[in-house]
């Protein structure tokens, strides 16, 4: 059993939580810890604040509310995101928050370059152990970065966060200031798994071989690919993040890692989501790394791995194989994230499948996610460069070293029938060819 005699030698010299957000100033720069690690009692008691002007917070997707994103502070706090979640998409459709496009690789450096300059970074961590050192529990990420680079560290410590392995250490003689919590973490709990996403489930699967490492996301479609690994061998996992579904395959002993050539024999990842059942599992788990995300998801890492597959979606994707998978047009609806990171690592793996997989259709059947031309404002996040395996309910296509012409009658071949007749009219009025079917 793990002790915490350190921690409970250093519990009491815990400030109050309004004399720690009493240390912020106006015009200041503020990193929020996101996902399950938000610091939602650091965020709240900011936004208590009405003396503020111009604080800049940036931020990841968080869990929770997000205060300071309401109609009306605007003035006193400026939301940053790098990946926009459901608490601030519609701050930043109105102009009352912003948004910056960058692969989830490079955000690290924005802090260790001095790109910006963080006064603050407001985390919440595990209690420290014995030797002092507190881990950034469920998201290392970019938050290792910016504990490193603020100018001060402003912490929640809770007892209920896991402590986690990797590079993801806060000593505790770093922090300036903390809060001492024991409150359950945010969870993320999957909703089940409709027919469509059944059948997307079972194409992917059945691109995954033995031996395959991994890289997926949440969400209804990854865990529909992940529940049909069970009968599986020697799966490895490296991505920037996992949940639930990984711990089943573990246990059904799908998942061993032995095949990995980085970090072999362990999981490795960037941040975890889902419920307790996955925090539990991370907890004190040596067979778990966490790291930054500019090491995760560097594309010269993530190739040294064999049959790397990467197992992404998309918003919508258009007839020459250009992914939007950050916007519903003008739209901000999530970010980049690490897209382009594992599709590009896994095309560059021996033997790796770089995989687009989505429905066909969105608003329950009445618009086609595969498309003549994207939405206007819509982002290209996976080029056609760099699209290889597209997959939908209604078949498995492989894009990559195709013509235009090809790509356009594969992706039709993929969409929901009532759409296919009208994209095949689309495509001979682009591309003024006749098709082949």
């Amino acid at each position: 059993m793990r002790t915490l005699k350190f921690w409970h030698s250093v519990r009491s010299k815990a400030s109050s939580i309004d004399d720690i957000v009493s240390l912020v100033k106006s015009n200041q720069r503020i990193f929020i810890h996101g996902a399950a690690a938000t610091p939602t009692p650091l965020i709240e008691a900011l936004a208590r604040r009405t003396d503020l002007e111009n604080v800049y917070l940036y931020h990841l997707h968080t869990s929770g509310p997000a205060p300071f994103v309401e109609l009306g502070r605007e003035k006193e706090f400026r939301s940053v995101s790098f990946f926009a979640g459901a608490p601030v998409r519609e701050a930043i459709k109105d102009g009352r928050a912003d948004f910056i496009p960058i692969f989830l690789s490079d955000i690290p450096n924005l802090f260790l370059s001095g790109s910006i300059k963080l006064d603050f970074a407001f985390l919440q961590l595990s209690p420290p152990d014995e030797n002092g050192l507190c881990s950034l529990g469920t998201s290392t990420d970019a938050a290792k970065a910016a504990a490193d680079t603020a100018r001060f560290i402003i912490a929640e410590i809770n007892e209920q966060m896991p402590r986690t392995h990797g590079n993801n250490v806060v000593p505790f003689n770093k922090i300036n200031s903390f809060i001492s919590t024991n409150r359950a973490l945010h969870e993320h709990v999957s909703e089940k798994e409709t027919k469509i996403e059944g059948y997307i489930g079972n194409r992917v699967a059945d691109l995954i071989d033995d031996g395959s490492t991994l890289q997926m996301g949440i969400g209804a479609i990854p865990d529909a690919v992940l529940a049909r690994l069970v009968n599986k061998h020697d799966l490895g996992i490296h991505t920037e993040m996992f949940s639930d579904r990984v711990v089943d395959l573990v246990h059904a002993g799908a998942i061993t890692n032995r095949f990995k050539a980085v970090g072999n024999g362990r999981i490795v990842t960037s941040f975890i989501n889902g419920t307790r059942r996955v925090f539990n599992f991370v907890d004190d788990n040596p067979l778990v790394a966490f790291y930054p995300c500019d090491w995760t998801n560097d594309t010269s890492i993530i190739r040294q791995n064999p049959k790397v597959v990467a197992i992404n979606s998309a918003v919508q994707i258009d007839l020459t194989g250009q992914v939007c998978a950050d916007s519903i047009g003008h739209r901000i609806y999530s970010g980049i994230g690490g897209q382009m990171d594992f599709i590009r690592g896994a095309a560059l793996s021996p033997g790796g499948k770089p995989i687009i997989a989505f429905p066909s259709t969105a608003m329950n059947g009445k618009v086609s996610r595969i498309v003549a031309e994207l939405s206007a404002g819509s982002g290209v996040v996976t080029t056609r460069g760099h699209i290889h395996w597209v997959v939908t309910e209604y078949g498995t296509v492989n894009l990559h070293g195709k013509t235009l012409k090809e790509r356009g009658e594969a992706l039709i071949s993929i969409a929901h029938p009532d759409f296919r007749a009208e994209l095949k009219k689309q495509l001979v009025a682009l591309r003024h060819f006749s098709l082949a079917f």
